[in-house]
């Protein structure tokens, strides 16, 4: 049985050189899609089912976190069940279903997520109910990236916030290495609950899913456990209009020769809309994931 750090990827560090001239930012990608199951998620997920006594693990996901989960619990021989929207990116749904767990569908205009996790779990009583974000294990597995980006000196550090799984984690391993880098979360406009909660100093919740294209980011709210720390860790958090997700996801194909989800081209597109911020400073980008559906890269690609 492999530790954390034995059985994920280191991350992968990238310096583009067209990318940096187009901004005028001194830039580096850290990007997660060569991870396992192609986004960070895959650090929470292993990290969580290594250490839960629990056999059957049941979360709520529109992907990424249950690919990763499932993929975690095949390597460690235990069982996994997925509640995900009709509306996810179908290779996150084949994806989930490769990895050999059991994926439950539901329509989010007629029930939510954790709604549906609920009433599995009333059936499921020997199950751990599994947050994508909200949940320990998944912040220490997280800060195995922010304990990466620390050994690299950076001024600034920008990720992507959805549930704030990432950025949490991050924050916690720069942290526990004692790094001087400030912290900026980069969200949707459309999603922007992380934004406002920052601005009122309490957790604000969506009245219903968002639906940005960034689909990683249609979380109703951030968790408990990640607000306490994103509100005193982060810098700010940018709220990134659709235009510059879909801008953001095209300059990093063209610019970098990288593939990424929507979601994990959030950081980008909170410089191109901030950019006079970045100058004369040393830039981490985070890139947090590449799994999106070829139809709809293409769509993006082709404008």
């Amino acid at each position: 049985m492999k530790t954390l750090l034995e059985a994920i990827r280191p991350t992968t560090f990238i310096e583009p050189e067209k990318l940096r001239k187009y901004l005028g930012v001194d830039l580096t990608i850290a990007t997660e899609t060569f991870q396992h199951t192609g986004s960070f998620k895959f650090r929470a997920a292993y990290n969580l089912a290594l250490n839960v006594p629990n056999a059957e693990i049941l979360t709520a996901s529109s992907g990424n976190f249950g690919q990763a989960l499932a993929y975690a619990c095949q390597l460690l021989n235990k069982k996994c069940t997925v509640v995900m929207p009709g509306t996810s990116a179908q290779v996150k749904i084949e994806a989930v279903k490769g990895y050999g767990a059991t994926v439950d569908l539901v329509d989010t205009q007629k029930i939510g997520r954790n709604e549906r996790v609920a009433q599995l779990a009333a059936k499921m009583p020997d199950a751990y109910f599994a947050s994508a974000y909200d949940d320990s294990f998944v912040i220490e597995g997280n800060a195995s990236l922010g304990a990466e980006l620390a050994t690299k000196n950076f001024d600034v550090v920008v990720s992507p916030v959805g549930g704030g799984g990432l950025a949490s984690g991050i924050i916690k391993g720069l942290c526990d290495a004692e790094s001087a880098a400030q912290i900026f979360g980069a969200e949707p406009l459309l999603a922007n609950d992380a934004a406002r909660s920052f601005r009122e100093g309490k957790i604000v919740v969506n009245e219903f899913e968002p639906q940005t294209i960034a689909d990683g980011a249609r979380t109703i709210s951030l968790g408990n456990l990640n607000w306490a720390i994103l509100q005193t860790g982060l810098s700010g958090i940018f709220e990134v209009p659709e235009e510059k997700i879909i801008e953001a996801v095209r300059i990093l194909f063209s610019y970098a020769n990288l593939k990424t989800e929507p979601t994990g081209a959030l950081s980008l597109g909170a410089i191109l809309d901030n950019r006079e911020k970045f100058i004369d400073k040393k830039v981490c980008l985070v890139v947090s994931g590449g799994n999106v559906d070829a139809g709809i890269y293409r769509q993006i690609l082709d404008g």
